[in-house]
């Protein structure tokens, strides 16, 4: 089993209200820099927040959540202090998340 780290909040928050963008192309940057391979995701409305486990995560934030998923957790704990009002926290699963698996193409040109 993996262990993903994750910060969680509404889609205003994250994607309206704070630069993420800003933060995704600064640190993709600096993985590609590195030849680090990608290991954050956005997902909206995600799905692990079905799992009873996560009742408390689910009733903290609205319905439209959205989350950042990593394995790195130093960077989920550097996205709390960079953003603030996010709910952070883990789970473990047997998701196979990387560039490949989910046929992700970074373009370059445009970061």
């Amino acid at each position: 089993m993996t262990t993903y780290y994750f910060a969680l909040a509404s889609q205003n928050f994250l994607l309206v209200q704070e630069p993420l963008e800003e933060v995704f192309r600064e640190r993709v940057n600096y993985y590609q820099s590195n030849n680090k391979a990608i290991d954050f995701w956005l997902i909206p409305n995600p799905s692990f927040l079905e799992k009873p486990e996560m009742i408390s995560f689910k009733n903290l934030v609205p319905k439209d959540a959205v989350a950042i998923i990593s394995t790195n957790p130093i960077f989920i704990n550097w996205l709390k202090l960079r953003i603030g009002y996010i709910c952070i926290g883990q789970f473990e699963d047997n998701l196979q998340l990387s560039e490949e698996s989910l046929n992700i193409t970074v373009l370059t040109d445009k970061i």
